[in-house]
């Protein structure tokens, strides 16, 4: 039980280690998602002339799908080409500005895709209503491709930078009705390619909350550079500068983003406190204590439960508790536990929102049930970070009606 005293308060940490069970094979690497990753990933080596010759197999098709109509489904077939290579242009763009730097064959696929389906719809449905109506299914052509371009620079240029602080009130009977409130700022998905201005601007923002505490909920590095040694080291320059006078702890999230053989070295040797599998009891000289439950995030319910279960045992029954984990996955199981807060990252909102439907994705086998921000059952609060990054991969560098966030809690007794 190793211990650190301060002269506001004393931390002992308690481990649980001996009760995780590591999984068969990686669980988030089965899913469909991770998958699709992988497969879209492979123009990422391709030539600028391969990828050339694919925009124009595509344009093909849209040609095909137009041909009924007539010679105007040439002009269809150059009107989704001329916009597919101008997302080219924009991504080839981003690394010169130093806005993010993911390879751009795989992103240019991804985000010509919905491109492709407009087009090749409008042209079969054209065909279908009738030839009288081919010029304004043409015009519907350019007008949406037009929206498509707009929206992608908003998503890429705007939104991933426009990161902003959300505040939330905690009470809890377990803290002192009168002490003073812990201000408690929560980082997640920090998803490093390289330091841009958005890791500059966290680091203002830190410096202008001056929160008491702050807890990282896993995933520092983007996927497409978890090994990649100069992202590494802007990481572990960034996370050198985090500083908190009741300390800086973190947990490591999904086990392709964070590899637990490398990811713990990013932190060695800096004023972070990894907890795997462990539980921070922070008490303060006023009678407050809290306990912060770290744990590692394998996204295996009944196995990280466990964890959970057995961590839960080792704290002070008239705490405050905190738990730490990447993924919203555990709130089943959290949630019948007195845990007043469970702090996580993993969805990042979905990162991609549509009005009135909410995330597409989340990555997470809860699916929709839990995608962002607070929900409160059974008196525990889950807090769903929008995260701070991007994912990587083949994933565009696109935030829609998501953009990142911090949060910051107020934790204060209740009488």
């Amino acid at each position: 039980m190793p211990e650190h005293k301060t002269d506001l308060f004393r931390v002992s940490y308690y481990s649980a280690a001996n009760a995780r069970s590591k999984p068969a094979n990686d669980i988030l690497e089965d899913r469909w998602l991770h998958k699709l990753f992988l497969v879209t990933h492979l123009p990422a080596v391709w030539s600028a002339s391969k990828v050339a010759f694919a925009l124009l197999l595509l344009a093909a098709l849209v040609w095909y799908s137009w041909l009924p109509l007539g010679p105007v489904s040439f002009s269809a077939a150059t009107i989704y080409l001329g916009f597919a290579l101008a997302d080219w242009v924009l991504l080839s763009w981003l690394p010169q500005s130093g806005r993010s730097f993911g390879p751009i064959g795989p992103q240019l696929f991804v985000m010509t895709a919905p491109r492709l389906g407009v087009a090749i719809l409008l042209g079969i449905t054209a065909w279908v209503v009738g030839r009288e109506l081919t010029l304004p299914f043409l015009w519907a052509v350019i007008i949406l491709q037009a929206i498509g371009t707009l929206i992608y620079i908003w998503g890429v240029l705007y939104e991933p930078f426009a990161l902003g602080v959300s505040q939330r009130a905690i009470q809890s009977p377990k803290l002192p009705a009168g002490a003073q409130p812990i201000r408690l700022l929560h980082l997640s998905d920090l998803h490093i390619e390289r330091l841009t201005q958005r890791e500059a601007r966290l680091l203002e923002l830190i410096a202008e909350i001056a929160p008491d505490l702050i807890v990282i909920t896993g995933d520092f590095l983007n996927l497409s550079y978890v090994d990649e040694p100069v992202a590494r080291a802007e990481v572990r320059s960034l996370l050198s500068a985090l500083r908190a006078p009741y300390g800086v702890y973190a947990t490591l999230g999904s086990p392709p983003v964070d590899p637990r053989d490398t990811t713990p070295s990013l932190i060695d040797g800096l004023n972070i406190k990894l907890l795997r599998d462990e539980v921070a009891v922070l008490k303060f000289k006023d009678g407050r204590t809290l306990s912060l439950l770290g744990l590692d995030c394998d996204h295996a319910p009944e196995a990280d439960g466990r964890v959970f279960d057995a961590l839960y045992r080792l704290t002070p029954g008239n705490s405050m508790h905190i738990l730490l984990y990447h993924s919203p996955e555990l709130m089943p199981l959290v949630q019948q536990y007195p845990v007043d807060l469970y702090l996580c990252g993993h969805t990042h909102g979905g990162q991609v929102r549509f009005p009135l439907y909410g995330a597409l994705i989340t990555s997470s086998s809860l699916g929709k049930r839990y995608e962002m921000g607070p929900y409160v059952e059974q008196g525990t609060t889950l807090y769903i970070s929008r995260g701070i990054g991007l994912e990587g991969l083949s994933a565009p560098r696109i935030r829609l009606l998501c953009p990142p966030e911090i949060i910051l809690f107020t934790l204060s007794g209740k009488s």
